[in-house]
């Protein structure tokens, strides 16, 4: 689905029309599996989102918008989306400069939000965080979570960049084995404050609060969010009359029956990368099973990073066989060096 999305994501193309094509791709491609299981839910876990530059996130327009923003080339765009099946989901983002390639490659500040992006992504996989070669912040207070089944944020987390308040709330946790998590990497060449604006909010999540809706709109933006998408965030959009969506939704956010994600925004001329994946953190090692490689040619920096011992970790192997692997490559290679300078020397 990514990979399809990615390929319409291209200067003109408006971003309602590719948030649609996500969603509508996601439940093409859940709907052909498990077709004997005539009662098990599948389809959207997070709603196709697609946030440019300085925007850091939960960016869904609805088709009742007036203006439509369009992508334009040079815009550093960042794709979230989420699928479920029986209640397991599997979430990803990915991040890319509209034009950048290794022939042309992005350079500058976006350059380096990419990059940065990239390698915090890269660190986090094994369990480690860089610090800022790039001269970039992690955005203030965006976590990573433990998924379970119908449960997309479970009672672990860990924070990235938490100020005073949040360091209270959450506790610490240990990683276990079998656990699956997903990791969320947010990165802003800007102080990393993400900053509410005049954007609407259109993707929303229920929450267990009892409470008996008046309005026959909201009762009905209820029942219909029920059957939909249990305990998924929704975009407005998917709902059968989105102008009764957006009246019924006032009060259930009212009375804490929705959450609103709000549009989070960093200062203008700031850019803003993302990377999330899923990954299971399996007895010989951890496991990404979500996401696209990353062409680190297609962006140029001025900056790089220098620590040695963080170069390790981001070039380590994943698991133990894959180590195994890398250690027995290695090592054929020294051979075939010495075996050269032998030949070459007699």
């Amino acid at each position: 689905v990514l990979k399809r999305l990615l390929e319409k994501c291209i200067s003109g193309a408006r971003i309602l029309d590719l948030c649609e094509l996500g969603d509508r791709l996601i439940q093409e491609e859940t709907a052909k599996v498990f077709k004997k299981e005539k009662e098990m839910k599948k389809g959207v876990a997070f709603p196709t989102c697609i946030s440019r530059n300085n925007c850091i996130c939960h960016f869904s327009p609805l088709r009742s918008d007036g203006c439509q923003p369009e992508l334009a080339d040079g815009d550093l765009v960042k794709i979230d989306l989420g699928a479920h099946i029986d209640g397991f989901a599997a979430c990803v983002a990915h991040s890319f400069v509209i034009g950048a390639s290794a022939a042309a490659p992005a350079t500058g500040r976006k350059a380096d939000a990419m990059l940065a992006a990239h390698y915090v992504a890269e660190a986090c996989m094994r369990l480690l965080k860089p610090g800022r070669a790039y001269k970039c912040t992690m955005v203030e207070n965006m976590q990573c979570h433990l998924a379970k089944q119908h449960v997309v944020e479970a009672d672990k987390s860990v924070v990235w960049n938490p100020d005073e308040t949040v360091k209270k709330a959450v506790e610490k946790c240990e990683f276990d084995v079998h656990e699956v998590w997903n990791v969320d990497v947010l990165v802003s060449t800007g102080d990393g404050k993400a900053k509410e604006r005049d954007t609407k909010t259109t993707v929303f999540r229920k929450k267990e609060t009892v409470y008996s809706l008046k309005m026959k709109a909201s009762r009905q933006f209820f029942s219909e969010m029920n059957a939909k998408f249990q305990a998924y965030p929704f975009s407005l959009r998917s709902f059968e009359d989105e102008n009764k969506a957006r009246m019924g939704v006032v009060e259930c956010v009212k009375h804490s029956l929705v959450e609103p994600l709000t549009v989070y925004w960093e200062k203008d001329a700031e850019f803003v990368a993302q990377f999330k994946f899923t990954l299971l953190l399996m007895p010989n090692g951890q496991m990404r099973i979500t996401g696209l490689p990353f062409d680190t040619a297609a962006y140029k920096s001025d900056n790089k990073i220098e620590d040695a011992e963080l170069l390790k970790v981001i070039t380590g192997a994943l698991n133990k066989k894959a180590q195994k692997k890398k250690a027995k490559k290695k090592a054929a290679g020294d051979l075939a060096s010495a075996v050269e300078s032998v030949k070459i020397s007699g």
